[in-house]
């Protein structure tokens, strides 16, 4: 049987799974402080996965400092990977939400048009506790041979 979200789970699993801030964010589309998040100003290089399920999300490449209190990124690691809906949740100021393509979790938000200097425009707002960064590896060969 194959679902809308492959890999999304009963609330109960999420409940057990995530700390209460990650399920308040994730699960019920809730924001953490901003300027609080642990990858706000991280800039090493890797990429930033689904807190929530793992899914590969967005590339360390895509992130720039956008002062806005939460990471932010100009493009996703593929259109695939997120998905889009509307979001009209503040009077007067509809807004796309992003979720996560696999899982269905909430993310942040994508703001376009507001004059970064990046190669899209675009900037998702995402949300420091709804991803990890795995740090790419610098060698792989090890270390060298004598």
């Amino acid at each position: 049987m194959t679902t809308e979200f492959p890999l999304d789970q009963p609330d109960a699993t999420w409940r057990e799974r995530l700390s209460a801030l990650e399920y308040h964010v994730l699960r019920e589309s809730g924001t953490e402080a901003p300027f609080t998040g642990e990858y706000t100003d991280e800039f090493s290089e890797g990429v930033y996965e689904c807190r929530a399920c793992g899914t590969e999300l967005f590339r360390s490449e895509a992130k720039f400092a956008s002062h806005c209190g939460w990471p932010s990124f100009f493009e996703p690691l593929a259109e695939d990977r997120v998905r889009y809906l509307e979001d009209r949740s503040l009077p007067g100021r509809p807004r796309v939400e992003v979720r996560c393509a696999a899982c269905n979790s909430h993310l942040g938000h994508v703001f376009s048009g507001e004059g970064y200097d990046t190669p899209t425009d675009d900037r998702y707002c995402i949300n420091s506790v709804c991803l990890r960064l795995v740090s790419a590896r610098r060698d792989e060969k090890g270390p060298a041979q004598a």
